[in-house]
This record gives C-alpha cells, sequence and structure tokens, in this order.
C-alpha cells in the first residue's frame, strides 16, 4: 500500500475513530484529542504497517493502547506523596513471602508444583515466567503462537489443579 492509499483509507476510518474514542473517553473533546494522536502516531508509524493485517484493527490498537499510555500518566501525576511521612522508617509489614517460613515453603511448593508438569506444558510456561513474550517463545520452540499460548492456559490450569488444595490451607 502506497503513501496516498494509506492517507484515504485512513482517512475513510475518521468515523469509526471518533466513535470508538467517544467510547473510550466519554467526552466529545477528549475523543477528538485521541483521534488526533491516534492519527499522528498513525501517520508516523506508517512503515511498521504490513499489508495483510486488519488495518482498522491496528489502528484502534494504537488509539487503545495511546488511551491506556495517558490514562497512566494522568494517574501518575495525580499521585500524592505526603511529605510529612518519614518514608525511610515506614512500618510496613513485608509481605513478600520470601522472608517468612511459610513463605520460603510456599515458594518450594510453587516451583515444585511448576516442575511437575510435562516438558511440553512446563517449557514454555517457564519461558513465559522469565519474562518471554509468546511470539518469542514460539520463535525459540519452533511452535505456532496458539500452541505456546494453549499450552500457557493449560499449564496454569494444571498448577491451580495442583495448588488448589495448598491455596486453602
Amino acid at each position: 500500500m502506497n503513501a496516498l492509499q494509506f492517507q484515504k483509507k485512513l482517512l475513510s476510518m475518521q468515523e469509526n475513530m471518533m466513535n470508538f474514542a467517544l467510547m473510550l473517553t466519554a467526552n466529545r473533546d477528549d475523543a477528538q484529542d485521541l483521534m488526533q494522536d491516534t492519527t499522528l502516531k498513525v501517520l508516523d508509524n506508517q512503515e511498521k504497517f504490513v499489508d495483510n493485517i486488519n488495518f482498522k484493527g491496528w489502528v484502534l490498537t494504537v488509539m487503545r493502547n495511546i488511551f491506556i499510555n495517558n490514562y497512566h500518566k494522568i494517574v501518575r501525576t495525580q499521585t500524592v506523596v505526603d511529605q510529612g511521612v518519614d518514608l525511610y522508617n515506614l512500618d510496613v509489614v513485608n509481605d513478600s513471602g520470601f522472608d517468612s517460613p511459610d513463605g520460603a515453603y510456599q515458594i518450594q511448593e510453587i516451583t515444585k508444583a511448576i516442575n511437575g508438569l510435562n516438558n511440553e506444558l512446563k517449557v514454555p510456561f517457564s519461558m513465559f515466567l522469565s519474562g518471554y513474550k509468546y511470539n518469542e517463545i514460539a520463535d525459540k520452540l519452533d511452535v505456532p503462537l496458539g500452541t505456546v499460548k494453549s499450552r500457557i492456559f493449560f499449564a496454569r490450569q494444571e498448577l491451580q489443579k495442583v495448588l488448589k488444595d495448598f491455596r486453602q490451607g
């Protein structure tokens, strides 16, 4: 798709974009701002669009991501830290689980349950826990993306069954 076709396609989507922006923001002015930000971002990243991908889905995903990022930015700027509190000596209970004997036992049980999975489920699940993205796992294991997602799903189900009694205890 050349630049002119890309721009025409984007312009033909303005009504869809506005409806989606209104759904996200519930405010006409904010929706127009979001639509403008999205249009600029899509035009700036035109070279990243792959022809065989759903154009409308791609554009609306860009819009949703901009909305989410803006929301997180607003939340961060509205977070207030009370300067009168001694942040260094807070009386906070350490709830990480690693420092207590019970927490260490829980970690051991979870690790044991993961190691008890068959390799077909354990390997992609462990890679996912290590921070790999689904597509990276699919590439490394040379299996389809859907297979990776389903194996991780089944691993979670299996772990929930195994750890069900443990959670109630």
